[in-house]
């Protein structure tokens, strides 16, 4: 998993191919590190996810609550179809503020802050 950091002080996570209980430890100890280092904003980008299972729906939440308690915020990037299907089906697109790529995120956010 890479990171970058910005003007914005965000991080951006990136995981890829699978994301289940396997990859879901490694994502909550990553965001968790993120946030160690001040990071206010966490960014989810799934673009290499080619799939999520209950695990990994189970991690993202888990994620947003431990991002929401020390008073951060999340967002995830750049979903494929079969994750924005599962993304509707579980109504994780009403829990999570999805956006198209890291590029719209930036332009998004810096036009309301």
């Amino acid at each position: 998993m890479e990171h970058m950091t910005s003007e914005l002080n965000y991080e951006v996570v990136r995981p890829n191919g699978i994301l289940d209980g396997t990859q879901a430890i490694q994502l909550r100890q990553e965001i968790s590190q993120r946030l160690d280092k001040t990071a206010e904003i966490i960014l989810i980008d799934l673009q290499e996810v080619t799939f999520i299972d209950s695990s990994g729906l189970g991690a993202l939440v888990s994620a947003l609550k431990m991002v929401r308690t020390r008073g951060g915020k999340l967002f995830i990037c750049s979903i494929n179809d079969q994750v924005r299907m599962l993304f509707e089906l579980t109504s994780m697109d009403r829990v999570f503020k999805v956006f198209k790529d890291e590029y719209t995120f930036k332009n998004e956010f810096t036009a309301k802050n």
